[in-house]
């Protein structure tokens, strides 16, 4: 691995250092539409959309939101926007009436950018629903009264939508700005400039705009891939969300920065992604557990070659030791590595290496990135803590964002005064510097006086037969003031019982720490990046359970 040096670059500059030094190597392959371009082609179309965007009017600092899966257009617009000075803001395609209509207004947005539809959701129509001036004024005049901010709406489908602009009339309009023009606004651009709004999840709370600069997720993104030994010759499936950090950085940024052909895919599919990894001859698959547990699971697993597989990225949650050796065993995926982090902190703080066994892949999240300062302190002094005891992950270095946008007060909440950003995760630094997540501040469950944490039980019951999955929380009781639900993803549908999970755990386990509730479900609630939503199960339990208590 390299010796850390900052890398005080802009994203357009990133991307022109690699189109010189791979030119022809093809870049991006779209599955869906059958589209490769090459590193020079696809440097073409960023510099044509950023200067039709110049044209269009978008000033340095403007922000444009970009609502829409995984479609070249998408990445395009993510180096046009970079190179022009702007801001891309992510939306997630989850998103309805009101989500869009948050964020949209809490970013202050000049322009957003987004497809007629995906899946069976009409984007056009929820846009109306709350915008419907979009749809009736001049596009060159408008003027929303829930979305005072917006002034151009960019549509990225290939039929025309009246009052937006195409993406086929911007890139006309590059003709009306000369190379000295686009030239003269790269060169007044700072890497420290805000490029990217990632909006948290809303797995707790209202999302917030985390505002991340090209230093924070070029850098970020660049030793991502130098811990998968990325180089030119690999090729890696991208299935996950772009608007999301772990398609954006961990996938399109670590596969920019080191030259390496990114497969793209629309959305998660586990038989396209089977496909693809076969027909392209991928070298690197990056996804949640989940994801990759729906793969191995599949009937038609068996049918597909994994032998290209080398290394990729399995982010999100931590992987259970039984799913981990299946992927490396049956997906060939021999040098997987674990990340961790969160979206204020670029995202990634530490990740494990090619090489790491499959222990400390499983049971700990790797050391700290080069170039970050990772320490546990104690949540109510913050005092730093001693290696092997509990307390909450802080980070600080080139990685931590520059704030949340209009939100200063939530800001000083979670990066203190010496530059340390508070995770709200809780976990365990041991003596060579491996991090182990035992579980969040919020997630502890306090029974009977007895601190409880999630993630032991989760690592616990999952060892029970038939079971893919568990899931603990805690939920209101008259009697403990908090007790425990467990909620199992098993094998062929097979139900776990109260007293299955009693006789599992009698004798190895404290009793305090036994659900007494469990369920067996089909899936878990998810953000559209993967992540299980614990709140929605905490109300689950609170709703099946606590008139029980």
């Amino acid at each position: 691995m390299s010796e850390f040096k900052l890398m005080e670059k802009t994203l357009g500059q990133i991307l022109d250092d690699t189109v010189s030094l791979y030119p022809q190597n093809t870049a991006f392959i779209y599955t869906e539409s059958g589209l490769r371009l090459t590193w020079k082609e696809f440097q073409e179309e960023v510099n044509t959309i950023a200067k039709g965007l110049m044209a269009l009017g978008v000033q340095r600092g403007e922000k444009l939101a970009v609502w829409s899966p995984n479609v070249p257009h998408w990445i395009s617009f993510m180096f046009a926007i970079a190179k022009v000075g702007a801001i891309l803001v992510t939306v997630n395609t989850n998103y309805r009436s009101n989500e869009l209509c948050y964020q949209l207004q809490q970013s202050e947005c000049e322009n957003l950018c987004l497809v007629k539809s995906y899946r069976e959701h009409n984007f056009m129509s929820t846009l109306g629903s709350f915008a419907p001036e979009v749809f009736t004024q001049e596009r060159e005049n408008l003027h929303c009264e829930k979305l005072p901010h917006l002034k151009r709406v960019i549509y990225f489908g290939d039929d025309e939508q009246k009052n937006m602009f195409s993406v086929e009339e911007i890139k006309k309009l590059a003709r009306t700005v000369s190379d000295e023009e686009f030239q003269k606004r790269q060169d007044s651009l700072s890497p420290y400039d805000t490029v990217n709004m990632q909006y948290t999840s809303g797995t707790t709370g209202f999302p917030k705009g985390v505002m991340l600069s090209h230093v924070n997720i070029g850098n970020n993104g660049f030793w991502i891939g130098e811990n998968q030994k990325l180089t030119s010759k690999d090729t890696a499936c991208l299935p996950a969300p772009f608007f999301h950090c772990l398609g954006c950085v961990l996938g399109l940024l670590a596969d920019i920065t080191h030259g390496t052909c990114s497969v793209v895919m629309e959305n998660f599919n586990p038989v396209q992604v089977m496909t693809a990894v076969e027909t392209h001859k991928c070298t690197s698959l990056i996804g949640v557990p989940s994801m990759y547990l729906s793969i191995v699971e599949h009937k038609l697993f068996k049918k597909f070659d994994y032998s290209t597989l080398r290394t990729g990225i399995m982010s999100g949650a931590i992987c259970p030791i039984p799913l981990m050796e299946r992927v490396v065993d049956e997906m060939n995926m021999k040098e997987i590595t674990i990340p961790y982090g969160l979206t204020e902190n670029s995202p990634v703080m530490t990740m494990s290496t090619t090489n790491e066994t499959i222990e400390d892949r499983c049971a700990t999240v790797g050391k700290a990135m080069p170039g970050i300062e990772v320490e546990i302190h104690d949540p109510v002094t913050n005092e730093k803590l001693p290696v092997n005891t509990q307390g909450e992950i802080c980070s600080r270095g080139y990685c931590v964002m520059q704030g949340y946008y209009k939100n200063q007060e939530a800001t000083d909440s979670v990066i203190d005064k010496d530059g340390w950003l508070h995770s709200g995760d809780l976990g365990v630094l041991d003596e060579r510097g491996y991090l182990k997540i035992t579980g969040r501040i919020k997630d502890m469950i306090v029974r009977g006086g007895e601190n409880i944490y999630p993630r032991e039980l989760e690592e616990f019951l999952i060892h029970m037969p038939d079971v893919l999955d568990v899931q603990v929380v805690g939920f209101p009781s008259r009697k403990y003031g908090e007790d425990i639900a467990a909620f199992f993803l098993t094998r062929n549908n097979k139900t776990i019982k109260a007293e299955d999970v009693r006789d599992f755990c009698r004798g190895r386990i404290a009793w305090h720490k036994i659900p007494r509730q469990v369920a067996t479900v089909e899936e878990y609630p998810h953000t559209a990046n993967g992540k299980i939503q614990k709140y929605k199960l905490r109300e689950l339990a609170e709703k099946l359970f606590t008139q029980e208590k």
